[in-house]
């Protein structure tokens, strides 16, 4: 089977096959469906999957400075003028979402929280 970044480069090709049209919304349900799939087929998600589904939506918020509670997809819409742009711009987020430096990934919010609290104990 697939790994999700093996497919979503097939979907970025070829999305008319997968999705019915390159829409970031409709990319956004195609995962959670594949995620969704494989968990209940018990297939484990590999390191770098779990790192996607665990850190994309931080990581996202951070890199286009936009607090929301809001779904990825919907966040990349707020700086995309139609769907189609938003599902192009997606896979260039991914590339720089797989090329970045997890060092980056702890929130500056909660690094300087848990830095107080250290200074608080000793």
């Amino acid at each position: 089977m697939s790994t999700l970044f093996e497919l979503l480069e097939k979907i970025k090709s070829k999305p008319g096959l997968y999705l019915g049209t390159a829409s970031i919304t409709n990319l956004r349900m195609f995962i959670l469906g594949y995620r969704f799939a494989r968990s209940q087929a018990g297939i484990t998600n590999t390191e770098a999957e779990s790192d996607f589904y665990k850190n994309f939506q931080p990581w996202l918020q951070n890199r286009l400075s936009i607090r929301t509670v809001n779904a990825w997809d919907k966040i990349i819409l707020l700086t995309c003028i139609d769907e189609k742009a938003g599902f192009d711009y997606f896979f260039q987020l991914l590339d720089e979402f797989i090329q970045r430096d997890k060092s980056q990934d702890i929130d500056p919010i909660l690094a300087e929280s848990t830095t107080q609290n250290i200074n608080k104990v000793a």
